[in-house]
């Protein structure tokens, strides 16, 4: 009997409930990560552990305000993003035409099957040492490899949108007198968005991920850059709050993306009724 709840605890407890569902998702989220702070904060405070192993919140905070000040974390921010943009805009275009010839051509549909299962299981950053011979020490060798990453997913994922558009409405299509890069344009793009912004999401992913890593890569071999070098120049001088400051960069910018194709999402496909909203 003890174990039983009486009936006014249980309708409180699922008042509360429904009150926290009630409330912005972002406020939700941001409740969290307080919670996720206060616990690395006590974490670093009273287990002992030395301040060259893990950064407290507050001693990141202080390396964020620092780093900003001077430019410097600002400056790596740039590089970065500056070598994703290049690297996606390339490969989109370039992903983009793959499943458009795909869409029209049996030779094209299987030379995207095979291109894509020969290189898309193969990581962007096993073949940096290759570009750093072909591109040397680089932002060149940087963009080369977000080109790579980021053409796969996006060519899939657009081939796949393709297919999922009628043959009636091609062979209306050919009827009204277009020609293919109009029926690319006007109803082979729009039609499969969803699936296109699928494709988008994966390959800013792989993309964010391999320049991050190229750069630390670079890092290593002497070459200033972006902020994977700025991590790994903070952990050649011990300076653990300067790589948590990195890695906190990295993660808002991540979430800030993230942010944006759900924006965008809300806006087209979300709105024109082809996706439910979440």
């Amino acid at each position: 009997m003890g174990l039983l709840q009486p009936a006014s605890t249980r309708i409180r407890e699922l008042a509360v409930t429904r009150k926290v569902r009630q409330l912005p998702a972002w406020l939700r989220q941001l409740v969290f990560g307080l919670i996720i702070l206060v616990i690395w904060q006590c974490y670093v405070s009273f287990s002992g552990a030395s301040s060259l192993l893990i950064a407290s919140p507050l001693a990141t905070l202080h390396a964020l305000y620092v780093d900003i000040g001077n430019g410097q974390l600002i400056s790596a921010t740039l590089i970065s993003l500056q070598n994703l943009a290049i690297g996606m805009g390339i490969g989109i275009v370039l992903g983009l035409i793959l499943a458009s010839f795909s869409a029209f051509s049996q030779l094209g549909r299987d030379l995207l099957t095979l291109l894509t299962s020969i290189f898309s299981a193969l990581p962007g950053i096993a073949i940096l040492p290759l570009t750093m011979l072909w591109f040397g020490l680089s932002s060149a060798a940087i963009v080369f490899v977000v080109v790579y990453g980021s053409i796969w997913p996006i060519s899939a994922n657009t081939e796949t949108g393709f297919r999922t558009i009628g043959a009636t409405t091609r062979m209306v299509a050919l009827n009204l007198g277009l020609n293919r890069v109009q029926i690319v344009r006007d109803v082979f793009l729009p039609g499969a968005l969803p699936h296109i912004l699928s494709g988008l999401r994966l390959s800013w992913a792989f993309g964010w991920r391999t320049v991050v890593g190229a750069e630390i890569v670079f890092g290593v071999a002497g070459s200033n850059g972006g902020l994977g070098w700025y991590i790994n120049n903070a952990r050649y001088f011990l300076n653990p709050p300067a790589i948590f400051a990195g890695l906190v960069i990295i993660s808002l910018l991540g979430m800030l993306l993230d942010a944006l194709f759900q924006w965008i999402e809300r806006q087209t496909i979300v709105k024109w009724g082809m996706k439910q909203a979440q």
